[in-house]
């Protein structure tokens, strides 16, 4: 699969709460280096999405999916339910046989 499908794949299941397809796109050993913690493994990952993250009422605004060398990388904006602004962000994928293995998120 075309890792920019991927990664709008990946937003969209977040913005939905679609957890199930969430979890299909990423391997099973996946790790999320995120600015306040690093989350190992999918399930882990999954869990923390639904179940764990300090606001589960948000979107996602992209602005940008490019290839760089490798890995895919995101740029956009979080909103809360209001649609105010929250942070920008910068998400960057690297993905084996259509799936996701590892992201780095950074914050602005």
């Amino acid at each position: 699969m075309d890792s920019e499908v991927v990664v709008r794949a990946y937003y969209d299941a977040i913005d939905a709460h679609d957890y199930e397809t969430f979890a299909g796109l990423f391997a099973p050993d996946v790790v999320h280096y995120r600015p306040d913690r690093t989350i190992e493994g999918r399930d882990t990952l999954v869990s923390f999405m639904r179940d764990d993250r300090p606001n589960k009422e948000t979107s996602h605004e992209l602005s940008r999916i490019a290839e760089n060398g490798g890995t895919t990388v995101a740029e956009g904006r979080l909103l809360d339910a209001d649609g105010d602004v929250l942070f920008a962000f910068e998400d960057d994928f690297s993905l084996t046989d259509g799936q996701i293995t590892e992201i780095r998120t950074r914050t602005r």
